[in-house]
């Protein structure tokens, strides 16, 4: 039941409604550190340190053979509860080419998370960039997707921000 114009209304959900849509989230970034290309590599090779950096994780669940299970602390807009966000990605390295990736492990939780770490070297340090892609069902009625997708959005894109600048502390700065 809703108020539009001092009027109720009553909402039903036609059978042909979807009660859920999903959200795609593409993020490149990159910093700066004073740190040595060898120290970034480490630090994000390895993915339960590098974790550690990343806000509002819940849980992190090693599942072996360098795959990993994240579970997120649940999305809050103001008092009300969205979801949690669970996903699983395996990860693999490079350390010739300073690079880390990582590739969804489909039919785990309700997210698709694919990316990868690039470490460049660059004189007095090195340049750390990332590129991830997400795919988020939201259990929520499809009418929603306007309002809600910007939202999630925002949210998993400061999540990220955060990430980033917490690794960069750690590693000392820029």
């Amino acid at each position: 039941m809703f108020k539009f114009f001092g009027n109720e209304y009553k909402w039903k959900a036609a059978a042909s409604e979807t009660m859920a849509f999903s959200v795609t989230i593409n993020v490149q970034k990159e910093f700066e550190t004073s740190s040595t290309p060898d120290k970034v590599f480490a630090l994000l090779d390895d993915v339960p340190r590098s974790a550690s950096h990343f806000p509002k994780v819940d849980q992190l669940l090693d599942l072996g053979g360098n795959t990993f299970r994240w579970e997120m602390e649940k999305i809050g807009i103001g008092s009300y509860t969205l979801q949690q966000t669970i996903y699983a990605c395996h990860y693999t390295s490079d350390s010739a080419k300073r690079r880390v990736t990582w590739t969804p492990i489909s039919g785990v939780g309700n997210a698709i998370v694919e990316g990868g770490w690039t470490i460049t070297p660059k004189e007095g340090g090195a340049k750390v960039s990332i590129k991830t892609k997400g795919d988020l069902t939201v259990d929520f009625p499809s009418f929603l997707q306007f309002i809600i997708s910007p939202l999630v959005e925002m949210e998993f894109t400061g999540m990220i921000q955060t990430y980033l600048s917490n690794l960069q502390q750690s590693l000392g700065g820029g």
